[in-house]
């Protein structure tokens, strides 16, 4: 699997956990911190509760502590362990009730390389999905498009392995330092063939050409087939004036 960049919000978060896992001494109670960053781009800390009957995990924690703080959807947790221990990855319960309640989360965890940021859907694959969760979604955007899509000049995406469903959601631009959101609607999905798509699809994307857009999807997804299935995905904004 291959590891994810990670933007300076996502090291804070990682900061955050780990830092916090410093302060918890020799409590056997409590002996791992997490951090999680909700679309505002506020941190909430917590740290687990060790019990025979099943304590919840500091993952666990801190989603009740964010949602206690009126956080909504989160986009980026991490846990780390007391005594050194580092990052330390979700438990299959974690990373289960992650999905659940917030399915386009992005999870710490460590690799050879270093942290790295997964979907958690990558950490938990062909998993069951809770029917009734109504888990607000996300949907990511490089910075560089907040003004195009703000004003309705953008309003389709090429994605490759990104499972966006049609209806309401939080436009999320990455790494902005001001945390702008959008609200929007994911007004449809199609799927093509990366080979197949035609110069209309390069327009939707802003592109000059049809080989200018199969190279920036590569660019953006080293290794990419040149025979993948990809999704043209089309939306909607609200008005400016309920633009957070």
């Amino acid at each position: 699997m291959v590891s994810m960049k990670l933007f300076d919000s996502e090291r804070r978060v990682i900061e955050a956990a780990e830092r916090l896992a410093t302060a918890l001494g020799s409590d056997p109670n409590h002996t791992v911190a997490a951090a999680a960053m909700d679309t505002a781009g506020r941190i909430h800390e917590a740290v687990n509760v060790y019990h025979f009957t099943g304590g919840p995990c500091a993952e666990l924690v801190v989603l009740g502590a964010a949602a206690a703080a009126g956080a909504g959807p989160l986009v980026t947790i991490a846990a780390a362990g007391d005594q050194g221990r580092g990052l330390v990855p979700p438990c299959g319960r974690c990373r289960q009730a992650l999905l659940d309640l917030h399915p386009d989360i992005f999870v710490a965890v460590p690799t050879d390389d270093g942290p790295a940021l997964r979907p958690i859907r990558k950490l938990l694959p062909d998993t069951y999905f809770f029917p009734d969760a109504d888990a607000r979604r996300i949907v990511r955007f490089n910075k560089r498009y907040y003004e195009a899509i703000a004003t309705a000049r953008k309003t389709s995406t090429i994605r490759y392995d990104d499972q966006i469903a049609p209806g309401p959601a939080i436009f999320l631009f990455e790494d902005d330092e001001a945390h702008r959101t959008l609200n929007g609607t994911v007004t449809g999905v199609e799927h093509h063939r990366l080979d197949r798509l035609t110069a209309a699809h390069a327009r939707l994307d802003d592109s000059t050409s049809i080989d200018q857009l199969r190279k920036g999807l590569q660019s953006h997804y080293p290794g990419l087939p040149s025979d993948a299935e990809v999704d043209i995905v089309r939306f909607t904004v609200e008005a400016p004036d309920v633009v957070q």
